[in-house]
């Protein structure tokens, strides 16, 4: 397992569908995966620290570990089967429970919990971007600085 940290969330273009991009915390690969616009939403907002009025179901599920005591301790990327990704969320009780890598990352993203993913699935869904290439990198970066979360907003 590696660390992975979370670039951000955008649209991919032409077909409209929102992706969270993951990096390598030492290391060269990125890990592109499909999400829904929901899941963009608040992905994007736990990035920027936006509290809505109400609690969204990620921001609940935060505040009921924190009441029944719980910790996570960290969320795994496990597998990539036809496209389709696998998460796990470990509990510092050892409890572990099959979760959507999305969600996942919204709740580490809420609770300041650690991302790691298996090597298999680096090795075969993971984009290693050379020194080169970084530019475009740090371009995607400074659009993440200017898209707001109702942009992913179904229209």
């Amino acid at each position: 397992m590696r660390e992975v940290d979370v670039i951000g969330v955008r649209v991919e273009m032409p077909s409209n569908q929102p992706i969270v991009l993951l990096r390598e915390s030492s290391g060269e690969r990125y890990l592109p995966i499909w999400i829904g616009a929901v899941e963009a939403t608040a992905i994007a907002f736990a990035q920027q620290g936006v509290v809505p009025p109400r609690p969204l179901t990620h921001d609940l599920l935060k505040d009921v570990l924190e009441a029944t005591g719980q910790r996570l301790s960290e969320v795994r990327i496990t597998d990539v089967k036809d496209g389709v990704f696998y998460a796990e969320l470990v509990f510092e009780t050892g409890q572990e429970v099959s979760a959507r890598p999305s969600d996942s990352i919204a709740l580490a993203l809420r609770t300041g919990t650690k991302i790691m993913c298996a090597d298999g699935v680096l090795d075969e869904a993971g984009l290693a971007v050379p020194a080169e290439q970084e530019d475009e990198v740090e371009a995607f970066r400074e659009f993440l600085d200017q898209v707001s979360p109702e942009d992913f907003q179904a229209q």
